[in-house]
């Protein structure tokens, strides 16, 4: 069963990114460069951290979200937004920060403590840009890795405070992502 939930997990990932990807490429879908950025170096991290914890069926969320984070990132350079703005220059410095302290420590739950926080940064970046401008997103994909994060979770097993920090994070930082995109469209547009 947790196998199954593991699948399924990944399973949205990688269906999240199909619409995702078709929106870069008709030009609908803007992605944050520097959140790209910051979510395909913390991927990595992220992955192994889990791994080091012994993670297994819920090690397929972030193995497929790094792969993905690296093809989205590499289409922002030429499709996406931001970069080089205050905000995102605050926002990498942040996470060069972080970045510091995960490899200063020898702890993986802090370590992933500390990767989450910087992956934060990014999902901030990303939601302010939303936020300003919710059409430059694809709300279906933050939906999907919404719910990834919930299966994910799930397919722990075990009550796991190290393998469940991850997972719920990612169901709420892509649930923000939502409410962006749903309150931007409301400021946008009201009634």
């Amino acid at each position: 069963m947790y196998k199954l939930l593991g699948f399924a997990s990944a399973v949205c990932v990688l269906v999240s990114y199909v619409p995702y990807l078709k929106d870069i490429f008709a030009n609908r879908t803007k992605p944050e460069r520097a959140s790209w950025f910051i979510w395909t170096a913390l991927g990595l991290i992220i992955f192994l951290t889990q791994l080091a914890q012994g993670a297994s069926s819920s090690l397929l969320l972030p193995g497929f979200e790094t792969v993905f984070t690296l093809i989205v990132f590499i289409l922002s350079i030429k499709f996406g937004t931001g970069g080089v703005t205050k905000q995102d220059i605050l926002g990498l410095i942040a996470a060069v920060i972080g970045l510091i302290i995960w490899f200063q420590t020898k702890q993986p739950i802090f370590a992933l403590l500390t990767a989450i926080f910087v992956d934060l940064v990014g999902t901030v970046l990303t939601i302010i840009k939303t936020y300003q401008d919710p059409s430059s997103e694809t709300l279906v994909t933050w939906v999907l890795v919404s719910l990834a994060g919930i299966l994910s979770l799930l397919s722990v097993g075990r009550i796991s405070l190290p393998l469940m920090i991850y997972p719920a994070y990612i169901f709420l930082a892509n649930g923000a992502t939502v409410l962006a995109i749903f309150y931007g469209k409301a400021r946008k547009f009201p009634n």
